[in-house]
């Protein structure tokens, strides 16, 4: 019976087994894929498929099925088999953390986004950077006051279907794309990027350089550098072909129609109604010493109404929470004149909190509720079994006794 399934207490028991296990193999597992390629592949999936020699075969469940199959487990068993009771309170809050817990976790992985900043003292910035994604930006910067910018994914690109956005006068179409990449100068004598890629790229810096693919890498101090080889086509037929990627630091600037445009391969943006200026970054350490003592980064926060206009203090463990987003010291470069933020979105934030809150009274309340009793049964048995209360007015003796204590004169 359905019902039986997820109350039963040995779903518990595998469940548990199976998270045992997924935890192992995702340690083991680390060393090859880095931390962020770990959480997509067993936690933030519903099966861990292992490659066994040419053959992806699934292995075991994943996070998301081990959390979901839990949660049922616990509101079914609330639901049909446990009772409330005040000597059960404590239990029952145990409980309800741990839902809240699951929950909190699920609603992590859908919704939590997790960004960076960079910014050199005086520079100003209104957006951050993704960490893993990238987009193709086609910026319209024929307004010297201002620019028209499409964005398209990285992922669309992969796929190199011809794409067309309502406000590109032109069709993009992906040819050649790479993951991961190296540039080459062609003059150096470097392969092209794929078959005729020296013919292919007309236009830009693909005349000079050469895209050669890499190995995907997942290691936590190293970036996957994608490149993509794509044609724009306009209505009169095709414009050019060029070269763009992550590892170009400059956009790529041409003309259409009569409006100058650039192209760039760029981390994905994230743009804020707000904008952050670093006024200083300090790098504290002992005296005399080269240890690191503190990391602090003194910016100007000033919203686009004008509304909010302040100085933010942003160190160690204390970060900067605004509108929604919370930013912390995450790092620095440039001999110390650049800060790193970390820049993370999640609305669920709260729920470990709460969960672990919960749990903790939970324990305290049943811990002390077993504790009284635990005491009530001492005194009892201390007073002996059916030992009857003494009379009031008579002095170490008994009802129907004699006491053989000595008494004092």
């Amino acid at each position: 019976m359905v019902r039986d399934f997820f109350v039963s207490l040995r779903l518990t028991v595998v469940l548990i087994v199976f998270s045992m296990v997924l935890i192992f193999a995702a340690t083991l597992d680390q060393v090859n894929l880095g931390i962020w390629a770990v959480q997509e592949k067993y936690f933030r999936a519903f099966v861990v498929y292992l490659q066994v020699g040419p053959v992806t075969i699934p292995a075991f469940p994943g996070g998301y099925t081990i959390g979901g199959l839990l949660l049922a487990n616990l509101v079914a068993a609330h639901l049909y088999r446990f009772t409330f009771a005040w000597r059960k309170a404590g239990v029952q809050l145990i409980h309800l953390g741990l839902i809240l817990l699951l929950v909190g976790e699920l609603l992590t992985g859908l919704w939590q986004e997790d960004f960076h900043m960079r910014l050199s003292e005086g520079e100003t910035k209104n957006y951050a950077e993704s960490f893993m994604d990238n987009e193709l930006a086609l910026s319209d910067v024929t307004d010297p006051k201002f620019d028209e910018v499409v964005a398209i994914s990285e992922k669309l690109l992969a796929t190199k279907a011809p794409l067309q956005h309502p406000k590109l006068p032109f069709r993009v179409v992906p040819q050649t794309y790479y993951p991961n990449s190296t540039l080459q100068n062609r003059a150096a004598g470097a392969p092209p990027a794929a078959p005729g890629a020296s013919a292919e790229t007309t236009s830009g810096f693909g005349e000079h350089v050469a895209a050669l693919p890499q190995p995907i890498t997942h290691k936590p101090n190293e970036h996957n550098q994608p490149s993509v080889i794509l044609e724009l086509v306009g209505a009169e037929g095709a414009i050019g072909r060029w070269l763009v990627s992550t590892l170009l630091v400059a956009p790529q600037e041409f003309t259409h129609a009569g409006r100058t445009w650039r192209i760039a391969l760029r981390p994905k943006r994230v743009y804020r109604p707000f904008t952050l200026t670093l006024l200083k970054f300090s790098h504290d350490r002992y005296a005399g010493t080269e240890i690191p003592k503190n990391f602090s980064s003194r910016l100007r926060l000033r919203t686009d109404d004008g509304r909010d206009d302040r100085e933010v203090l942003i160190y160690m463990n204390n970060p900067l929470r605004y509108a929604g987003l919370t930013f912390y010291q995450a790092g620095f470069e440039n001999d110390d004149r650049t800060t790193i933020l970390q820049v993370v979105r999640n609305p669920s934030w709260l729920f470990p909190y709460v969960a672990c809150s919960l749990m903790t009274l939970g324990l305290t309340l049943q811990f002390g509720l077993h504790l009284v009793g635990f005491i009530r049964k001492r005194r009892t048995a201390t007073a002996g079994p059916g030992a009857p209360p003494a009379r009031k007015g008579t002095t170490g003796q008994t009802a129907g006794h004699k006491s053989t204590l000595p008494t004092l004169a």
